[in-house]
């Protein structure tokens, strides 16, 4: 049994590029860390190399490395060892873009987070996603279910952001990170999984 506690738990941290969600993912890591786990930190590509409004790629790098202690994993090379090397309590995927999670479903292996994810699940050790995309009720739906069905995969609650606006869009609700973790470290989902999301908007 893990308890109520990530003390001292090894967490890898994925993130892709849904950058208008780190504000929301931030606090969540820091939560983690002040807590006593150890989180390593990951990127694909597009995280450190795009520059947005909502900031730019390398000063995101810089903040998660300052928050975690740890340089980022930005390569596939550097992630591989997560598996045999450097096994994982814990694989979390927040945010999880739509492309990520269509491949993460489909098996493809192309990035360092996607990478870390797959070394993980290897050691059949918990993945935790936290999905945030535009597509998850369009044609990306096949791939979400795919993954809900899937061993060792769990989620952060999620739901509907935008209903009217954007009707196919679905976001996880970050605050309930830290409970997903320790569920899926008893081999359990927090539920309820599907939310109202947009009422805590």
């Amino acid at each position: 049994m893990s308890g109520n506690s990530l003390k001292g738990k090894r967490i890898g941290f994925g993130l892709t590029g849904s950058h208008c969600t780190y504000d929301a993912v931030f606090p969540e890591i820091e939560k983690l860390v002040n807590e006593g786990a150890e989180v390593l930190p990951i990127v694909t590509y597009t995280v450190k190399t795009t520059n947005t409004r909502f900031g730019e790629g390398e000063e995101w790098v810089k903040k998660l490395e300052q928050l975690t202690g740890h340089e980022v994993i930005d390569t596939i090379v550097k992630a591989e060892p997560l598996g045999p090397k450097i096994p994982l309590d814990c694989m979390v995927i927040a945010p999880l873009t739509g492309n990520s999670m269509s491949k993460l479903a489909n098996a493809m292996t192309d990035s360092p987070v996607l990478m870390a994810a797959k070394a993980t699940m290897r050691n059949h050790r918990p993945v935790v996603l936290g999905i945030s995309t535009n597509d998850a009720l369009g044609l990306n739906g096949v791939n979400l279910m795919r993954l809900m069905a899937a061993k060792n995969i769990y989620f952060i609650p999620f739901g509907q952001d935008a209903p009217q606006a954007k009707p196919n869009s679905m976001v996880a609700y970050m605050p309930l990170l830290r409970d997903t973790i320790l569920a899926a470290l008893e081999g359990k989902q927090l539920q309820p999984v599907i939310i109202e999301r947009f009422r805590y908007n």
